[in-house]
């Protein structure tokens, strides 16, 4: 399963607001609805955002590549790509990739080689985590997940779901549970759509089950993605990981988050300084065009929330699982 296709100087993506009633390809070649459609989550997931965003830029520079304010133009790119969501580090990580191509004086050719070596990168960190955090998963799990982390979240394979993949594949995996994820329903609509897809024994619980769920005993580990982690292992995930993370430490419970290393923002210290996307209140008063709250009331709307690091067990990467205490290991992670 793939969400992002790159050929002859287009980029696809699949439109991700329409699924799973309808599978919709968009075109483009132009880096400005590129930017719309991070912003209005036809792509979402922090490392499909980041490829993404690097393709965006290729196609930038198809179109100012032999001006002779192109520097300028390439950096305007930027901005509008950087301002299109806030939280995603991945985002902000490729365009930081590929700036220095362009500030050299790299044309489109040169930036579309760079994007794509960014897809193939994180499809492959995918894999990797895949294999490192299937290890962690207990013969006949039950696995609960929360929002979407699986390839159409990323350049292939999926980070949550990666690990799910894997331990499929080693006949691990009993069940999975998939939380709906308010107010979008990412778990409803993306990943159980994923994991049918794939054969994935799968059961779509309501957020609020969750819990009741754990107090059955019949969730054995939690396994979610992230979108932005600090240096100490405080990490920002869809609005309502905070929620799982505590019920899962309180039930004994091993919580885990997958990510690639370029998830991690070693500037922030901790988990204060993550800057929460506020979206529009229109996405909790309605859903597809039915309204389902009271017009007036006020409506808060935070995209993500931020889990401190004191409630994970673990945090599975692309160069193995790192185990508390969670700031120093993340140092070392980027001296290997």
């Amino acid at each position: 399963m793939e969400a992002i296709r790159f050929s002859q100087n287009t980029l696809y993506l699949l439109d991700q607001t329409r699924l799973p009633t309808e599978e919709v390809w968009r075109s483009y070649r132009d880096y400005r609805p590129v930017a719309e459609a991070i912003r209005t989550m036809v792509v979402r997931g922090a490392p499909a955002i980041g490829c993404a965003a690097a393709y965006a830029m290729a196609l930038a520079a198809m179109e100012f590549e032999g001006k002779p304010d192109y520097a300028e133009h390439m950096a305007q790119a930027e901005r509008v790509l950087a301002d299109s969501r806030p939280t995603a580090v991945n985002l902000f990580w490729a365009l930081e990739r590929m700036r220095p191509l362009w500030q050299a004086g790299a044309g489109s050719e040169r930036l579309c080689r760079a994007a794509v070596a960014i897809h193939q990168e994180d499809a492959a960190m995918c894999r990797a985590m895949g294999e490192y955090g299937a290890a962690l998963i207990p013969d006949h799990a039950r696995i609960l997940t929360h929002c979407n982390a699986g390839a159409l979240a990323t350049g292939g394979y999926g980070t949550a779901l990666g690990v799910v993949r894997a331990a499929f594949a080693q006949g691990k995996v009993e069940m999975v549970y998939c939380d709906e994820t308010r107010p979008l329903l990412q778990g409803a609509r993306l990943t159980a759509y994923e994991l049918t897809a794939d054969g994935i024994p799968a059961t779509l619980i309501t957020d609020n089950m969750a819990g009741a769920l754990m107090a059955q005993g019949k969730v054995d580990c939690v396994v979610v993605g992230c979108d932005r982690m600090a240096a100490n292992g405080d990490f920002a995930n869809k609005i309502g990981t905070y929620s799982v993370a505590v019920l899962a430490k309180h039930h004994n419970i091993p919580f885990y988050t997958a990510l690639p290393s370029s998830t991690v923002d070693v500037s922030l210290p901790d988990g204060s300084g993550i800057v929460i996307e506020q979206r529009s209140p229109e996405e909790v008063l309605s859903f597809q065009g039915v309204q389902t709250g009271p017009a007036g009331v006020q409506v808060w709307n935070p995209a993500f929330d931020v889990t401190p690091h004191d409630l994970l067990s673990g945090i599975i990467t692309e160069k193995g699982v790192l185990r508390p205490p969670f700031d120093a290991a993340l140092a070392g992670l980027f001296e290997q």
